[in-house]
């Protein structure tokens, strides 16, 4: 509990202590007894501005910036006319109950903040840089790429970068929700926002602060409370009217009754004030927002990160899901499992292939130095051109010589034999002749299969993956996890075009979301429903065009946060559909003088209570 809600408490304790006194000192005749007429309003008053004179100096402050209208208006205007009309003890009341809303209310954002609030501690205060075997702490932006840092035991990881020494196993729990710490050794790359182990690590840094890990989570926690739902936007602009027609509705049930009538206003002012007292909004406008503000937070817990409530509403109402297949249900990590040679040896062929694709970061192009086991001489080079979808044309030892798939080799007329491996091929050819073909597998993710299991069953129909690998090995892929559609061979822009598709037979009625990670999957990403990146080894442009983040890459985590979005969308239902309700008998019997400023109380706090706590069983979705 923070210093402010300890205060907050306090003054409930000491009004409610004085409160009761109050009461029964009222209620067994002490203050007839007394023949002192203005002692229970002045003690009364004393009381009340003990517990409410915050609330009256910030309806006092907003009526002075021209807002008026607002909880706090309804508040003031409300004890004032019980003040007025001798309603002394209930006015006290009033303000002691809307107190004790109000601090639940505020203890509700804090444990919703904090969920959040663990991930924005991630940020590192200093990096330790290595300069002439001397450590200086300098501030994390003031460090270049290129540069050496030293991250010692407990320390944070304050820049992206490469182990070039020391071994040690690293907490990802703030960013990927797994408790289980990752090892890491010389070679391996570590992301900004871990805490090193057991171990002292040297690091090559690799990005800028600005462009770390830590630096982008930050910015997208930071303006993820700017993007709301269409849940919330109503309730804004329902309230901007909703308060201001109720205050002219109690000012007209003050006078217009007695005027027409010839009634006791005094009858009516209190009327119009148990009106005003169950017409305040706190329950709509605190508890949907909460409500989402809570899913974020428990989607945080797990290791994803919600870029917005906008958001949170869409992946609720998903019903079919599209995969990248590399690196989302695949892990990425290909291996040489074929070497079909034509004409020349295998080594010739393996040392042909490594040599061609020695200028590619892509994985494939990995697997084939990895493959080849020595380190390619880029003197014997040349003029590489990679075209995306197809493969490279590139001179080695001054011939021309084309690595890539089918599509490849048939647009330079290459007469080639196709490979009937299951896997991706690499087609191979030396100056207009085919040379052989070397197949690459890569194998499915730990828990893919699950992942899809525990999909289907939170609610998601349809399953669609997309590829720009050979149709064998994603027909392979797509039935050992039992999908329902599987497209391959596709270049980037055809998979916008066949999201596009999807997207119009479902004519908006059910939403679709993407889940990739590569930099071109940055525009289907955009452009679904619902964008899901791996945040872990994802590229920084797919993260950056998603709407949801995977902090771990783990895609059985999709299942969890589309429970969360559903569990939290019905949690703001639940508090809308209860407070009209309870708040609209309360306000009709009290028109009609058959309700009491007490149930009045209870249809404004109450009512904010009970959808608070109400809210707050979305951090508790599992």
């Amino acid at each position: 509990m923070t210093k402010k809600q300890k205060t907050v408490m306090v003054r409930i304790i000491v009004s409610l202590c004085f409160f009761v006194g109050l009461f029964f000192t009222e209620h067994f005749g002490g203050f007839e007894r007394l023949e002192q007429p203005l002692l229970e309003p002045l003690l009364c008053l004393a009381v009340y501005l003990i517990i409410g004179y915050d609330i009256i100096w910030k309806a006092v402050r907003n009526i002075c910036r021209g807002q008026v209208f607002d909880e706090n208006f309804l508040m003031m205007i409300a004890t004032f006319g019980a003040f007025f009309v001798g309603e002394y003890l209930e006015a006290v009341a009033v303000m002691l109950f809307y107190q004790t809303g109000e601090l639940f209310q505020s203890y509700a954002v804090g444990k919703s903040r904090r969920a959040i609030s663990d991930m924005m501690n991630i940020c590192p205060e200093y990096a330790n840089l290595e300069e002439d075997g001397v450590l200086r702490e300098v501030d994390p932006d003031e460090v270049a790429p290129g540069n050496i840092i030293v991250i010692k035991p407990g320390e944070r990881v304050p820049l992206d970068g490469v182990v070039i020494e020391g071994e040690s196993l690293l907490d990802t729990a703030a960013l990927t929700g797994e408790s289980v710490p990752r090892g890491v050794a010389a070679g391996d790359e570590i992301i900004s926002g871990c805490v090193n182990g057991s171990g002292t690590l040297r690091v090559r840094v690799t990005k800028e602060f600005e462009d770390s890990t830590v630096s982008k989570i930050l910015e997208l926690v930071e303006n993820a409370s700017s993007k709301k739902a269409k849940t919330e936007n109503f309730i804004t602009k329902f309230a901007k009217y909703y308060t201001p027609v109720v205050t002219i509705g109690a000012v007209l049930l003050a006078l217009v009754p007695p005027i027409v009538t010839g009634g006791n206003f005094g009858e009516w002012i209190e009327k119009a004030c148990i009106f005003l007292v169950v017409s305040c909004p706190c329950a709509l406008v605190i508890s949907v927002p909460l409500g989402f503000f809570g899913g974020i937070g428990a989607a945080s817990k797990i290791g994803v990160l919600v870029k917005g409530s906008n958001y949170l509403e869409a992946v609720s109402e998903v019903t079919a899901v599209v995969f990248d297949k590399t690196g989302t249900l695949t892990k990425g990590e290909f291996k040489v499992t074929k070497v079909l040679p034509q004409g020349i040896s295998e080594e010739e062929l393996t040392e042909l292939a490594a040599l061609g694709e020695s200028c590619s970061n892509h994985p494939i192009a990995g697997a084939l130095k990895e493959a080849y086991g020595k380190t390619p001489a880029l003197s014997r080079v040349s003029g590489a051109e990679e075209i995306a979808g197809f493969g490279v044309r590139v001179f080695v030892d001054e011939k021309e010589v084309l690595l890539g798939n089918e599509k490849w080799m048939k647009q330079n007329e290459i007469a080639y034999v196709p490979a009937e491996s299951i896997g991706t091929v690499v087609y191979a050819a030396a100056d207009g002749k085919f040379v052989g073909s070397v197949v690459i597998s890569d194998s499915i993710k730990d828990g893919a299969k699950e992942a899809i299991q525990n999909m289907r069953q939170a609610g998601i129909k349809h399953f669609v993956m997309l590829t720009g690998d050979r149709k064998e090995a994603a027909e392979a892929v797509a039935k050992e996890l039992s999908l329902d559609e599987v497209h391959a061979e596709l270049l980037p822009g055809d998979k916008v075009d066949l999201v596009e598709e999807l997207l119009k037979k479902r004519e908006g009625k059910e939403k679709l979301a993407f889940v990739g990670d590569g930099i071109n999957d940055a525009p289907v990403l955009t452009r679904a429903d619902v964008g899901i990146a791996m945040g872990s080894m994802g590229s920084d442009a797919a993260i950056e065009a998603a709407d949801i983040v995977l902090m771990d890459d783990n895609v059985g985590k999709i299942a969890a946060v589309v429970r969360i979005a559903r569990k939290t969308l019905s949690v703001v239902k639940q508090n809308i559909i209860f407070a009209l309700a309870v708040k609209g008998v309360v306000l009709l019997l009290g028109a009609l003088g058959m309700a009491t400023m007490w149930e009045a109380v209870f249809a404004d706090v109450g009512v904010s209570v009970l959808a608070i706590l109400n809210s707050m069983r979305v951090l508790k979705v599992r």
